[in-house]
């Protein structure tokens, strides 16, 4: 495990699209996102591909791989930052250097798409990456406070750290209307299995991890944690299906718990139907599972460390504790 240096004033941030391009960005949310970043002490640059776009809304390999080596690469950039996640994060892996990436260790944080990149990183180098908002999530104007908080705890604090339920979450489109937001009061997360578990941290989007499934970018799964998610387009029979193909993976075994992020409303994923797909799965009867954590597709968002280790405590009664331990 080779843990990145930690974010401090006066480090450059270097903006990356490596899935969708950063034209899909309107001006305001990109003002807003690098005004948050000088304000808090850091410079943002950006990749020089940033704004191509193709017809699938992205660029080509060989611009999005230049970005990224160019970034690892500049001695003076500590933290890489994803623009937004999309679809062709995985058309990147047979071109990375990941010897550049070795010698070159720091902080890479996005999420979705992103994945890819991120558990691809950690098989081939041992590096752990990040995570947590975009570049695009901090264009946001309301609702941000918790999402700054734990990017703050991961990125920039050096000390273990206990995620606790946000107040509030959201499921709006408000980069469409930043000021007309409609916030749901947070029930919190909650238990399906019982008991207790210690692992380094894999996975993320559901999805996009399982694309990694038979290559050699697909991690160990031995004594980890898995945390999941996914976005609107899944629904019961996709979630289930995706998370059994993973179980099928050899060394699943190895998994010491799961983790699930909060599902977005068009999936229709209640908690009945997250409770029955996980109680149907034998493998997973003697392991953790703790549910509608906030991470995924819905805001807010915490940050949290891919190839850190974590420790979960889901009791038969009262409410689970998950504790990030090196990050």
């Amino acid at each position: 495990m080779v843990i990145p240096s930690k974010l401090k004033k006066g480090d450059e941030i270097r903006v990356i699209a490596p899935a969708r391009s950063m034209k899909l960005i309107c001006s305001e949310s990109r003002k807003i996102a690098t005004e948050l970043f000088e304000n808090l002490g850091f410079k943002v640059t950006f990749g020089k591909h940033v704004m191509e776009k193709d017809m699938f809304a992205s660029s080509s390999i060989k611009s999005r791989i230049e970005d990224l080596h160019d970034a690892f690469a500049d001695k003076n950039v500590k933290v890489i930052l994803t623009v937004i996640g999309g679809f062709n994060s995985n058309q990147l892996l047979k071109y990375i250097d990941f010897d550049l990436i070795k010698r070159n260790p720091k902080i890479l944080c996005g999420y979705s798409d992103i994945t890819a990149l991120q558990n691809a990183i950690l098989k081939k180098t041992g590096l752990v990456t990040y995570s947590g908002p975009h570049y695009s999530t901090f264009g946001m104007k309301k609702g941000f406070d918790y999402i700054e908080e734990y990017f703050k705890k991961c990125l920039i604090e050096d000390k273990p750290f206990e995620i606790k339920d946000s107040k509030e979450w959201s499921d709006d489109r408000w980069y469409t209307d930043q000021e007309n937001r409609k916030f749901i009061k947070n029930k919190g997360a909650y238990v399906i299995n019982f008991g207790k578990a210690k692992g380094r941290i894999v996975g993320a989007n559901l999805c996009t991890f399982n694309l990694l499934q038979g290559t050699e970018f697909m991690p160990d799964l031995k004594n980890t944690v898995l945390f999941i998610e996914d976005d609107a387009e899944t629904r019961d029979v996709i979630f289930d299906r995706d998370l059994q193909s993973l179980i099928h993976q050899p060394g699943f075994e190895g998994v010491q718990g799961i983790v699930i992020g909060r599902f977005q409303k068009a999936s229709e994923m209640t908690r009945e139907k997250v409770i029955q797909i996980i109680k149907t799965k034998k493998e997973l009867n003697k392991i953790p599972v703790i549910a509608d954590v906030d991470f995924g597709h819905t805001t807010p968002m915490i940050t949290f460390p891919i190839g850190g280790t974590c420790e979960i405590l889901a009791p038969k009664t009262g409410k689970p504790k998950i504790q990030i331990l090196e990050h």
